[in-house]
């Protein structure tokens, strides 16, 4: 039987990769890539849970409670025990202005209070939730001899639930 050899040449010099399709293909991909991507702007909201009215409150202090009650025809703002004012819907959407007003005079009332309890029908949507607890948080105020509002701190510990 012959023999068949399979010698090697000694000066082969390794192939070279042709890369120019990939760069071809990365050139016109990581444009598309950058243009379509969604840049997005994360927000966090702290909460608290409510806590029980007896629950921890100092003998001297009085206990007030503010809730504000998101339900589907309005607003409607409470001690826990009854409702004070009722603020309805205004064109399909909460009134936040007149909200902020009235939480501005029970911030005027107690000055030392910094909790709210903003309890929630089970539909309402979750935009609405969040414009009623940054209407809760903070107001912003006209003042004389300045252009633009002026933010004030309302009740900034912000607890919610299941309005009843």
């Amino acid at each position: 039987m012959a023999r068949r050899h399979h010698y090697r040449k000694k000066d082969e010099q390794p192939q070279e990769l042709d890369v120019t399709t990939f760069l071809n293909l990365m050139v016109v991909l990581i444009p598309f890539l950058l243009v379509t991507a969604v840049f997005s702007k994360i927000t966090i909201q702290e909460l608290n849970l409510p806590t029980q009215a007896a629950g921890g409150a100092e003998l001297d202090k009085p206990l007030a409670v503010i809730e504000v009650m998101v339900r589907d025809k309005g607003l409607e703002i409470g001690d826990g025990k009854s409702i004070h004012t009722s603020i309805p819907r205004k064109e399909g959407k909460y009134d936040l202005a007149r909200l902020s007003d009235e939480l501005r005079g029970l911030k005027d009332q107690y000055r030392e209070k910094e909790d709210i309890t903003v309890l929630l029908e089970p539909d309402i949507e979750y935009n609405d939730m969040i414009g009623v607890m940054d209407a809760v948080k903070v107001a912003q105020v006209m003042v004389p001899g300045q252009a633009e509002a002026q933010p004030v701190v309302l009740f900034p510990d912000v607890s919610i639930g299941d309005a009843p």
